[in-house]
C-alpha cells in the first residue's frame, strides 16, 4: 500500500509507504485527506485508518524541476509502459524519426516501445514500414511526472494529480 503526499498547497510531492504516512500523521506533521476504510491498521493501542492521501501541515519548498529534460523513465511513464506501435508491454524507448535521419531527443520524438518493435523499426521511418503510432507523443503533464516514487497511479489519486 502506498500513500500520496501532498504539500501544504495541495500539490503532489511524493509517494511513500503507508507506514511512513502513518508516522507523519502520528507525529502531527501531516493530516489524512483520504483514507481506506476497508483495511484499517490495527495495533495494540487500537485501530487507525489506512491513509491513501495525506497533506503536510507545513509547506516544503522543492527545487524547481523543468520537464525540458527527457529521461527514459519519463517517456515510459508518460506512455504507461505500453508500446506505441503494437500496444504490448514496453521496456525500451524509440525515436519516431531516427537519430540517423535527424531525429532529436525530445518528448515529441520519443515513444515507449517493446523490444521486438524497436528492433523491427531500427532506423526506418514509419512510412517505410506502413506503421502508425497508437498515441501522439507529447510533453507530459507536470504534476504526475514530478512526483518522486510514482510508478503506478492509484485511481483515488486522480483528482489530486489533475490539479497540478
Amino acid at each position: 500500500m502506498r500513500t500520496l503526499v501532498l504539500n501544504a498547497g495541495y500539490e503532489p510531492l511524493a509517494v511513500v509507504t503507508f507506514r511512513r504516512a502513518l508516522v507523519m500523521v502520528m507525529t502531527d506533521k501531516a493530516t489524512i485527506v483520504l483514507q481506506d476504510d476497508d483495511s484499517p491498521v490495527r495495533s495494540s493501542h487500537g485501530q487507525l485508518p489506512r491513509p491513501t492521501v495525506i497533506v503536510l501541515k507545513r509547506y516544503v519548498r522543492r527545487p524547481y524541476r523543468d520537464m525540458q529534460h527527457v529521461t527514459r523513465r519519463g517517456v515510459l511513464r508518460r506512455d504507461a509502459f505500453t508500446c506505441a506501435y503494437c500496444g504490448k508491454s514496453a521496456n525500451t524507448i524509440d525515436h519516431v524519426i531516427p537519430r540517423s535521419r535527424g531525429g532529436q531527443n525530445t518528448w515529441e520524438n520519443l515513444v515507449a516501445a517493446c523490444l521486438l518493435c524497436n528492433s523491427r523499426k531500427a532506423d526506418k521511418m514509419l512510412s517505410q514500414l506502413g506503421w502508425q503510432l497508437r498515441v501522439t507523443p507529447h510533453r507530459p503533464r507536470v504534476g504526475g511526472h514530478l512526483v518522486s516514487g510514482l510508478q503506478h497511479i492509484d485511481a483515488a489519486w486522480d483528482e489530486f494529480l489533475q490539479a497540478s
